[in-house]
């Protein structure tokens, strides 16, 4: 089973992407770990990401696409994976062609993000409150239209990422039987 994973930064998708990973017997793959591992490296493309992610900004489309493309051809992503942070706009899921079975997309409020965002314990460079600030406002004018790309697609499943961790996972793997037996 392919599945991606949206939300709004601080929505939890890491948290519910290793959770549906163990439950699933799938990979879980985050493009921001991919672009921050990416960014460590002493090489031309690593200054330009961690250049671009300490902005605030987005890695551009045609990038992004291919970084994640070449990702999901290994041997591990085969059987199906569980995904986060792409894509995050209409022309990356356009140009997506790796069959996603499901899209579950983490509803959570800017003001429960931020909050939940300022208590992290692993703070990482990338996440001042001007790059946080920027990604949201980012989330609500790019991501969004990717949200009704999947719902007319007929594969977006909407769930409440305010509640407790473990109902969020029920209320997910519900969500992914029920739509799974519909088929």
């Amino acid at each position: 089973m392919k599945i991606i994973l949206i939300g709004i930064q601080g929505a939890g998708k890491s948290t519910q992407g290793n959770i549906l990973s163990k439950k699933l017997g799938i990979p879980y793959l985050s493009t921001g770990h991919i672009f921050r591992d990416i960014a460590k490296e002493k090489t031309p493309i690593g200054r330009y990401i961690k250049e671009v992610m300490v902005s605030g900004a987005l890695i551009p489309d045609g990038k992004t696409l291919e970084i994640v493309s070449e990702y999901l051809k290994r041997p591990e992503y085969s059987k199906g994976y569980v995904m986060d942070g792409f894509p995050r706009t209409t022309k990356q899921a356009e140009a997506f062609e790796h069959g996603i079975d499901k899209v579950i997309y983490l509803k959570v409020s800017d003001r429960e993000a931020l909050w939940r965002l300022s208590y992290r314990k692993d703070e990482r460079e990338d996440e001042t409150l001007h790059a946080l600030r920027k990604r949201i406002e980012l989330f609500h004018e790019l991501t969004a239209p990717v949200i009704e790309y999947y719902r007319k697609k007929h594969i977006l499943v909407e769930i409440n990422g305010e509640k407790e961790i473990e109902e969020i996972s029920k209320d997910i793997l519900k969500a992914l039987k029920q739509t799974s037996s519909h088929e």
